[in-house]
């Protein structure tokens, strides 16, 4: 790819004032309000020296304050000092580099001087034979000093970039296997040196161009990343083309993922199709896509679209794209205070409960009338008398007449038993008498029981009742106390059955 020649007078003028105009640039770079944006580390190529330093925060600042995390420089490729290193302005990009943690300085080193002057093939044999050999491993071993002693060894170099093409010395196609093995003696003689954490890019250009790529990849063991330089150019009329062509950017991916390598794009842009932001957009959503390491744009004419002013539309794409998007800023909506009315407090009224005062109704004394005992007075029973005939009478034996048994009746305690009446004896005649009439002896009855009263009475032993007098010996009536049980007889006292009896002569009973 074509690029302006560098000039080691035009690198050592005003190398001192663009360093201090760099270091003043950086540090006043806008840094506040930084967006979160993508994870895939951006940049672009804006000058090789200080001045490229110095633009960085300006295009971060045109791209709405989005970070710019690579740092992109080239090494003079016109004689061996400047591929040792041997240039002042590393200083500017090691100071900005080391300024934050997490930016990354990608440098690109030829591998061959007079690297831009067209040497024929034939020449271009003998320095990759020359180069394999190790004639050339020192100069690169003072280039890994100076960069470790710069304070950045973890640079990525990107080493014999493009080398399938035609245009730089260091390219591959006149001894692919020798310059294989150049490839590995640069990088083994880099990791010698103390203190290096390099990390090494091998990046061709997109599609077949003089030779295939893959026939100049020199091993995993030498390569940490498969870079690819694609500008909008052939082959390929449209990007679609540029995906799907032989060595395009499909078989990239493919080619480093099967490799387990990380990809980049050091180098994108315009150039043969001119003012094209259809290519812009489709070119950085398949960087969003495929996730690279990191990519580079070249932002010169007529490659660029921030300083070369002659792709506006271009511009528009690529600003609207990597712009972060800012939500739209909140208008706090202002709040009205509501009001507080106080709620009145009205007192409610303590209404007092009256006293109404308990009647005190008197309890009526009722006096106790006195309940007389009930004198129950004993009734009297007189005897009958009964007359006796004179007459003897034959000696008739007397039957045993059973004296009644006279219950005594239920009393209250104290239980008073009551006195056994002794029966009347009656005499027996000494002599027969004629049968003279014997006048029935009436039973007494006796008087019907009185009602206790409610008032308990006094226990009074209850008198005896008189026994019914027995009958006279041999008489004509004869009498059976009859016995109706002791309820029943409290009622109807004790009563008799008599019988009268003839025992005359006539009668046939008599027995003498």
């Amino acid at each position: 790819m074509p690029r302006p020649r560098h000039r080691l007078v035009s690198t050592c003028i005003g190398t001192v004032t663009a360093g201090l105009l760099a270091t003043g640039a950086a540090l006043a770079a806008p840094e506040e309000d930084r967006p979160t944006g993508s994870d895939i580390a951006m940049g672009a190529y804006l000058d090789y020296g200080p001045p490229g330093v110095a633009r960085i925060p300006y295009l971060s600042r045109w791209l709405g304050g989005r970070e710019i995390r690579v740092g992109h420089t080239y090494l003079p490729g016109d004689q061996w000092a400047g591929i040792e290193g041997n240039v002042s302005f590393l200083e500017s990009w090691a100071a900005w580099r080391r300024a934050a943690d997490d930016r990354m300085f990608v440098l690109n080193v030829p591998m061959q001087a007079r690297n831009e002057d067209r040497v024929p093939d034939y020449q271009v044999a003998q320095l990759i034979r020359a180069g394999a050999e190790g004639q050339y491993d020192a100069h690169f071993r003072k280039l890994a000093r100076r960069l470790v002693a710069l304070g950045v060894p973890d640079t990525v170099v990107v080493l014999g970039w493009e080398m399938n093409g035609t245009t730089y010395t260091h390219r591959c196609g006149p001894d692919p296997e020798r310059w294989k093995a150049y490839w590995k003696r640069v990088v083994t003689a880099m990791r010698s040196v103390p203190g290096q954490e390099f990390k090494f890019d091998f990046a061709p250009n997109r599609g077949t161009d003089a030779i295939g790529w893959t026939r100049c990849y020199p091993g995993d063991d030498v390569v940490d990343i498969v870079g690819m330089d694609s500008y909008d150019q052939a082959p390929g009329r449209t990007f679609d083309e540029q995906v799907s062509q032989p060595y395009g950017l499909q078989q990239h991916v493919d080619f480093a993922k099967a490799h387990g390598k990380e990809i980049s794009y050091p180098e994108w842009g315009l150039f043969r199709n001119g003012d094209n932001p259809e290519y812009v957009r489709r070119m950085l959503k398949w960087i969003e896509q495929h996730k690279p390491l990191y990519h580079t744009i070249t932002d010169y004419c007529p490659h660029g679209v921030w300083q070369c002013k002659q792709n506006p539309q271009s511009a528009k794409a690529f600003r609207d794209a990597l712009t972060p998007q800012r939500p739209a800023p909140v208008t706090p909506t202002p709040v009205v205070p509501t009001p507080v009315v106080p709620t009145p407090v009205i007192p409610t009224p303590v209404v007092p409960t009256p006293a109404v005062p308990t009647p005190q109704i008197p309890t009526p004394e009722i006096p106790t009338p006195p309940i007389p005992t009930p004198q129950v007075p004993t009734p009297q029973v007189p005897t009958p008398e009964v007359p006796l005939p004179e007459a003897p009478s034959p000696a008739v034996p007397s039957p045993a007449v059973p004296s009644p048994a006279v219950p005594s009746p239920a009393a209250p305690s104290p239980e008073a038993t009551a006195p056994e009446a002794p029966a009347p004896e009656v005499p027996s005649p000494a002599a027969p008498s004629p049968a003279a009439p014997s006048p029935a002896v009436p039973s007494p009855e006796a008087s019907p029981p009185v009602p206790p009263v409610s008032a308990p009475p006094s226990p009074v032993p209850p008198k005896p009742q008189p026994l019914p007098e027995k009958p006279p010996a041999n008489g004509r009536q004869w009498c059976v106390p009859v016995n109706f049980g002791e309820w029943l007889s409290k009622l109807v006292g004790r009563q008799s059955v008599c019988v009268q009896v003839d025992w005359g002569k006539d009668s046939g009973f008599w027995p003498f």
